[in-house]
């Protein structure tokens, strides 16, 4: 069986469903030591261990993926979610192309440059944990200082294989309005919280981003996602919130956005930081973008960008800002679906694809 293949078997076998990272990093922290990379496990948390792996000297390529998988859902799989069984040319198991099979190909790309003969890019991969929640974890190897500058990112995220150029920020926000409590049958006593965040919510609607539309990411949006308030029935409620999603596009500046939001929605509301996540964006003319594609990722295409956020919102800045590329071997729509799977003829190709762009890097 294919290396890249049985390495992501063994990833699925492992379950890293919103914690226990630490029992995918360390096999892998083995495996790269092993092939001569420099190892540093980070600990996010208990259980939640990352890693990143330095191989060669200068600025190096920077590949990465995260090591959680999200829950499994309400709905029963038909194949064990860990089993990481193979039908035909699919390998079932959460997190099999969201995105263990993503880490695999990297991992065994990696270990094929070190190997070849002659000279070769210096190597940094980065594996994080925490990134389906907001990235925490590439947020902590960033503050503490373990990612430096490099020459390019690449972001194992599910694509089929296809090159895409970057992704919308994501800023969520808290809104919380406060009031005084009274009995129900006399609101004139109180201060009802929930009128206030129906204002809120009502200028978050008519909320004029003031951002021209991204030519290639599209517009900048807003939306109300959840809304909270009350007791019971018979008070008047003297706390409400909502949560409000911003997706922002590339050369936003999000701190300004906050600040023309509060104002929108006056003093009777304040606004609390969930995530702030900056929009990624690379020219398609760029040759790393080149490379990738020459090696047989597909081209960027139409829709050139992708529709979730990845740990490149943290780790593009920390590298220097560096052109960053999202290509991997999972199929995007089977992101978080029960019975996940992944092609096993894509986690080969992506091996492929990988390896050969490395091989084309000068040092």
């Amino acid at each position: 069986m294919n290396e890249a293949v049985e390495l992501t078997r063994e990833l699925i076998r492992i379950d890293s469903v919103g914690g226990g990272e630490a029992a995918v990093a360390e096999p892998l922290a083995r495996r790269l030591s092993d092939a001569g990379f420099a190892v540093r496990l980070h600990e996010h948390a208990a259980g939640r261990t990352g890693l990143v792996a330095r191989w060669g000297t200068g600025d190096p390529v920077t590949l990465t993926g995260h090591l959680d998988t999200v829950p499994l859902g309400g709905r029963a799989w038909r194949h064990e979610p860990h089993g990481a069984e193979i039908d035909g040319d699919r390998l079932y198991g959460r997190g099999s192309s969201d995105m263990k099979a993503g880490v695999a190909a990297l991992v065994v790309a990696a270990e094929r440059h070190v190997r070849r003969a002659g000279p070769k890019a210096a190597l940094e991969l980065v594996f994080t944990v925490g990134e389906e929640t907001g990235c925490e974890g590439a947020s902590g190897m960033v503050a503490a200082d373990l990612v430096g500058r490099s020459r390019a990112l690449l972001v194992a995220e599910p694509t089929a294989n296809r090159a895409l150029l970057g992704h919308k920020g994501a800023l969520w926000l808290k809104v919380t309005t406060h009031g005084t409590t009274a009995h129900g049958s006399m609101p004139h006593l109180g201060d009802n919280a929930i009128y206030k965040l129906a204002r809120a919510i009502t200028a978050v609607e008519t909320f004029d981003i003031g951002q021209p539309e991204h030519p290639w990411l599209g517009p900048s949006t807003a939306n109300v996602g959840t809304a909270q308030g009350g007791i019971n029935v018979n008070s008047v409620p003297d706390l409400a919130t909502a949560t409000v999603d911003l997706r922002t596009v590339a050369g936003q500046d999000h701190a300004r956005l906050r600040e023309r939001l509060q104002a929108a929605l006056g003093a009777e509301a304040a606004i609390d930081v969930l995530v702030d996540l900056p929009a990624i964006w690379t020219e398609p003319d760029d040759p790393f973008v080149q490379a990738l594609v020459e090696a047989g990722a597909g081209a960027p295409g139409d829709h050139p960008a992708a529709s979730y956020f990845t740990d490149a919102s943290i780790l593009t800045g920390a590298c220097g800002g560096v052109p960053t590329v999202i290509c991997g071997p999972g199929e995007p729509e089977q992101a978080h679906v029960t019975d996940e799977y992944c092609l096993t003829s894509r986690i080969e190709e992506a091996t492929e694809i990988y390896t050969t762009t490395l091989s084309r890097l000068t040092p």
